[in-house]
């Protein structure tokens, strides 16, 4: 199983930013994943989940409106847009399998991760 995140991304605050996540060694559609971001000094922080078999998600409120999930089956690949970029936002963005199949298991418990990508906003 791996996951493999996109590279490193500096975006000035208000833009926006698209993070990919490509899965290999298992059935893309049969695994929810889910984003979590570390923010330096913070801990983790979950951001939400999407079903790629379906392309459902669901959101954390911090994020709801801003961020937006999707998945391409064709290629094994789900994506993170984050809109409205602040300084806050400033972070290491992870995606990571969970093997739950209950759609609204709160446990956040993950037996894969992407490698991670840095995202930097500032002007």
């Amino acid at each position: 199983v791996q996951l493999v995140q996109s590279g490193a991304e500096l975006r000035n605050p208000g833009a926006s930013v698209k993070v990919s996540c490509k899965a290999s060694g298992y059935t893309f559609t049969k695994y929810y994943i889910d984003w979590v971001r570390q923010v330096p000094g913070q801990g983790r922080e979950w951001m939400g989940r999407i079903d790629p078999e379906d392309g459902a998600t669901k959101y954390a409120q911090k994020f709801s409106g801003r961020v937006t999930f999707t998945a391409d089956t064709s290629i094994n690949t789900v994506y993170a847009e984050l809109r409205s970029l602040r300084s806050e936002d400033t972070a290491v963005y992870y995606c990571a399998r969970n093997p739950s199949d209950w759609w609204s298991d709160d446990r956040n418990e993950y037996d894969a991760w992407g490698q991670g990508t840095q995202v930097t906003v500032s002007s």
